[in-house]
C-alpha cells in the first residue's frame, strides 16, 4: 500500500504545502503516480491490479485519478470533493478555498474549473464506490452525488452509499465496521 504525501500536503515545509497552490489536480496526481510507479519498477505493485482511494482531500484525488487515467482497476471516493465551484457555494468555510485558488470562483472561474474532476467525467473509465456520512459539510454529501450521477451518465460502474447521522469522521462503530467492509469487498471485486 502505498500513502503518499504529495505537494501540498503537510510536513515539509511551507513551501512544499503552497506547491498545490491554482493546482490541486495534476501537480499533486504526478506526485502520487511516480509514487505508483515506482513501486511497479520494483516489482512491488502489480500494474493490472491498481486500486487507489482516500478520504476528504484523498476521495478528491481519488475522483482527480479516476476522470484521468484508466490505469486504476477500482476507486473508492470517501467524502471527496468533485466540483470546486459547487464545494465553493456550500462549503461552511469559503475564505479558505480563495487561499487555494486566489480567489473565489466567480473571479477565477477557470482555476476551478481546471482542477474540478466532475469537468472530466467524460474519461471515467474505472469502477467507484462512493461514500459520504449524510451530516458531512465538510465537503457536503451533494459533492458525491455530483460525482456519483456523473458516473452513471458516463455509463461507469459506480455505487453510493451514505451513513445517516455521520459527519466527516464516522462514530458509529456498527458504520466503521461497514465502512471497512464495503471498501475491501469493492478491492476484492476488481483487483483479482
Amino acid at each position: 500500500m502505498l500513502v503518499p504525501n504529495p505537494r501540498g500536503s503537510g510536513s515539509y515545509g511551507i513551501t512544499f504545502a503552497q506547491e498545490n497552490i491554482n493546482n490541486w489536480g495534476s501537480g499533486p496526481f504526478q506526485d502520487i503516480v511516480a509514487g505508483v510507479d515506482f513501486l511497479i519498477e520494483r516489482g512491488i505493485a502489480d500494474p493490472d491490479r491498481l486500486g487507489i482511494g482516500g478520504w476528504s482531500y484523498g476521495g478528491y484525488m481519488s475522483a482527480w485519478a479516476v476522470t484521468q487515467t484508466s490505469r486504476f482497476k477500482a476507486a473508492v471516493m470517501g467524502a471527496g470533493i468533485s466540483n470546486l465551484k459547487s464545494f465553493y457555494g456550500t462549503f461552511s468555510m469559503p475564505r479558505w478555498m480563495k487561499m487555494y485558488f486566489k480567489g473565489n470562483p466567480y473571479v477565477r472561474d477557470d482555476m476551478y474549473e481546471k482542477n474540478s474532476p466532475i469537468n472530466f467525467i467524460q474519461n471515467a473509465k474505472t469502477p467507484t464506490l462512493i461514500i459520504h456520512g449524510e451530516q458531512d459539510t465538510t465537503p457536503p454529501v451533494s459533492q458525491s452525488y455530483e460525482f456519483y450521477n456523473g458516473l452513471r451518465e458516463m455509463g461507469v460502474e459506480t455505487e453510493l452509499v451514505l451513513y445517516p447521522r455521520e459527519g466527516h469522521s464516522f462514530e458509529e462503530l456498527a458504520h466503521q465496521i461497514d465502512l471497512l467492509k464495503r471498501i475491501l469487498n469493492w478491492y476484492d471485486s476488481y483487483l483479482k
